[in-house]
């Protein structure tokens, strides 16, 4: 299914359960949450726009991926490098037993796809040697030696979020229930580039804004503890992302995204 349209079809679903809550569920009213778990994205192709001294082109239609670690107890379970793989995490807190608030940072990674042919609009002064030209249209291979691009550590969402949990199903100590809301918040990436020779730049900046949906379903077991997977999506405009060390230079871009998410928390009553 294609970025925007699952994107479409999760904001369709928000407020169109009907399920009614058991009656003899334990209340979550006035309780926080914490949850910390995983993601698998994917991102529409996208038009970069890059400017500076003596430049201004844009890439049309770029190509990116996201970038997975293999499944290790070392790399995902040590406490010293658990934000080193694609991560969630999230605290919420229940302003009623089906409704929440809840603060979170999606870290994701976006990884623009090396050597691929992409066409570029704009100028290149000559102080950029093999580069230098004017652009309408050609064809250009991203090559090492011309872009090196990627939102590593990473593609950081932070996001307010409202949701809305309905139970379908109550037995014993377990529960099952679907959530759905909707998110707003800011993009604070870890951009590491390597544009036009420059030297290698690679910080945290606050480079755009974010919106995003979601549909998730929660089994809940003894109360407090669940295990939850989300289907994510959302739309990122980042209007000014850092490219070297130099203020005047920056990019911009904006793109669908989807996640995959896979999380474990607790509830705790206050």
């Amino acid at each position: 299914m294609k970025v925007k349209s699952f994107f479409l079809l999760v904001l369709l679903t928000i407020g169109l359960s009907n399920f009614s809550k058991a009656q003899n569920s334990p209340s979550k009213k006035g309780s926080l949450y914490f949850y910390w778990g995983w993601n698998w994205d994917a991102f529409t192709n996208s038009d970069i726009r890059f400017k500076g001294e003596d430049y201004d082109f844009t890439l049309q239609e770029v190509k990116a991926r996201d970038k997975q670690f293999p499944f290790e107890g070392e790399t995902y379970l040590n406490v010293g490098r658990m934000t080193i793989p694609q991560y969630n995490f999230r605290i919420g807190y229940y302003l009623s037993d089906n409704w929440e608030i809840s603060f979170g940072a999606d870290h994701m990674k976006y990884v623009m796809q090396q050597n691929q042919f992409v066409r570029i609009n704009g100028f290149i002064g000559e102080a950029y040697g093999p580069f230098a030209g004017h652009y309408n249209g050609e064809a250009i291979e991203l090559t090492k030696d011309f872009l090196q691009f990627e939102h590593t550590d990473g593609l950081n969402y932070l996001n307010l979020e409202l949701r809305r949990s309905d139970q379908i199903l109550d037995y014993k100590k377990f529960q099952f229930s679907v959530l759905e809301g909707i998110g707003l918040g800011a993009l604070v990436p870890k951009t590491n580039t390597v544009l036009l020779g420059k030297e290698r730049y690679d910080e945290f900046h606050t480079s755009g804004y974010g919106i995003s949906a979601v549909l998730a379903f929660n089994f809940n077991f003894y109360r407090y503890f669940f295990i939850q997977s989300e289907f994510k999506s959302g739309y990122i405009n980042m209007g000014n992302i850092r490219t070297t060390a130099s203020t005047m230079d920056s990019a911009e871009q904006s793109f669908f995204f989807a996640q995959i998410n896979g999380v474990i928390g607790f509830r705790i009553p206050l």
